[in-house]
């Protein structure tokens, strides 16, 4: 007797479920009955221990694929809603079903290619569906019932830890005393992000997971009335007194948030300028000299006779402030730009590899150019110094081919690494200027920019190539015709991929 070829698909909701094993086996079991009653062959098996209450479970995706590839004649799960508690997954099984593959259930008897049996499915579908929604009002219910409480429902913060349910957080006390000494630091005004982020990781401050805590990471813990003894809402801003105990007073956590708003800001090194030694004038070609008179600073040239007045910082920040701004790629920049780095990541292993079979290649050519050329020497065609002038620009050759291809080997996915940090970089520009300390604010002008000619009121920036390739990109608003716009960022994309291929090799030799 012939078999047909079956997946089965179990799935348990919790880790605790999955330890535990009981619901595992009982759809195991059930699907094994099931299976050996109608004479249906199970090939491989499908295990997921997510949740199915919202979409992207990767088993069950992978399954989906598996089917569609037609590796199997059908499926078999235990319940409708082991598949079914959101209704898209439910979607693409019927999809699946109009195409003619098998869908069995083992617990429930539904003949899904009839339209009473179909109807009957789809009905239990929105059932389970409606169940998840019910469930996750329920678990929103229990977590706001914890927070009136003063308990804060999820895992420890930084500097805290985890006394069990239902009970207030407890002070870590080796975290602790160094979350404190961050907001202390951070609230005198006189170092920036990136410095606190190296020095509190010299210190022994560490995140959840033992590692460094990033700009990030800390921003958001300097700036989490957590630390006071209130646990906030961040999607509603609601406040909740907790239980737990503070670790820095309310003072000090208004004295670190004056700083981020800049009304404590103090520097470090006295007379500190953004744009020391970085503005020139059109006129005579000068540096313009830094000077702060009643609270604003001004740029002036000292060239004798020179017909340049003072430019306001406020000024040149403007302008630097609107090129960063339009340095940040839109919505439809930044899918195209995924979807070109998607495909440069697809497609180079393959160049590099042909581009390492044609300097093999181009290696095997010069050794017979050498041989050739040691034979004409031999028949007295050329003298000898001929014959070393032409050696040595075949050997010159040769090196530099060596040399690339150990750069082809040894510097795989450096050059789109560099990319995608490079636009990283873009996309927080603008902030990264408006909000960082002076010190920081300098950083990026100076990675950024080559320098700013002054003319009178105005100035002039002249960015570093791989940010003006950017700055002088084509426009793709929302609505963009699709083909074109895709051709041509291709286009800007691979210019931009070739700059810092150049770059790189550049910077190697």
């Amino acid at each position: 007797m012939s078999f047909k070829k079956y997946f089965s698909y179990v799935r348990v909701s919790t880790q605790r479920q999955g330890q535990t094993g009981t619901s595992l086996t009982e759809q195991l079991s059930a699907i094994e009955n099931y299976a050996g009653r109608y004479n249906l062959e199970i090939t491989k098996q499908y295990e997921e221990r997510e949740t199915a209450a919202k979409t992207g479970r990767p088993v069950f995706l992978e399954m989906l694929k598996a089917l569609k590839q037609n590796k199997a004649h059908g499926i078999i799960i235990h319940k409708i809603d082991r598949s079914a508690r959101n209704l898209k997954d439910w979607a693409e099984l019927g999809t699946l079903i109009d195409l003619g593959v098998e869908v069995h259930f083992a617990n429930e008897s539904l003949d899904l290619n009839s339209r009473g049996g179909r109807l009957s499915a789809d009905i239990q579908a929105v059932v389970a569906s409606d169940y998840i929604r019910n469930l996750r009002e329920e678990t929103k219910k229990g977590i706001y019932g914890r927070l009136k409480q003063g308990l804060y429902p999820f895992p420890a913060r930084v500097g805290y830890l985890d006394a069990g349910k239902g009970k207030p957080k407890e002070i870590d006390r080796i975290q602790a005393p160094l979350v404190k000494k961050a907001f202390e630091l951070y609230s005198r005004g006189n170092i920036g992000l990136n410095a606190l982020v190296e020095k509190m990781h010299e210190s022994g401050l560490r995140n959840k997971n033992n590692k460094k805590i990033s700009r990030n990471g800390l921003v958001c813990m300097l700036k989490n009335p957590f630390y006071t003894g209130l646990i906030k809402i961040d999607v509603t801003g609601e406040l909740f007194v907790g239980q737990h105990p503070p670790i820095v007073s309310k003072k000090l956590f208004t004295k670190a948030q004056d700083v981020f708003e800049g009304k404590n800001n103090k520097k470090q090194i006295k007379h500190f300028f953004v744009f020391t030694k970085h503005l020139f004038c059109k006129e005579c070609q000068n540096i313009l000299i830094p000077e702060k008179q009643k609270g604003h600073i001004y740029y002036r040239c000292h060239a004798k006779n020179c017909p340049q007045k003072t430019i306001r910082e406020e000024l040149i920040e403007v302008e630097l402030l609107e090129i960063y701004r339009k340095l940040a790629f839109n919505q439809v920049e930044t899918a195209l730009m995924r979807q070109e780095i998607e495909d440069y990541k697809r497609s180079e292993p393959s160049k590099a590899e042909a581009m390492k079979n044609q300097l093999l290649m181009n290696l095997e050519q010069i050794n017979t150019r050498l041989n050739k050329l040691a034979d004409a020497y031999v028949d007295e065609i050329f003298d000898k110094e001929t014959y070393l002038q032409k050696k040595n620009q075949i050997i010159l050759e040769q090196q530099q081919i060596r040399q690339q291809l150990q750069r082809i080997t040894a510097n795989s996915g450096d050059t789109i690494k560099q990319v995608e940090e490079f636009l990283e970089l873009l996309n927080k520009a603008y902030l990264s200027y408006k909000l960082g300390q002076p010190e920081e604010k300098r950083h990026l002008v100076k990675i950024s920019t080559s320098n700013f000619a002054v003319e009178g009121k105005s100035v002039s920036i002249k960015l570093k190539k791989e940010f003006e390739l950017v700055a002088e990109r084509p426009r793709f608003p929302v609505g963009s015709p699709q083909l074109a716009t895709s051709r041509t960022f291709s286009a800007f994309f691979k210019k931009l991929i070739a700059h810092f291929s150049t770059l790189k090799k550049t910077c190697e030799n």
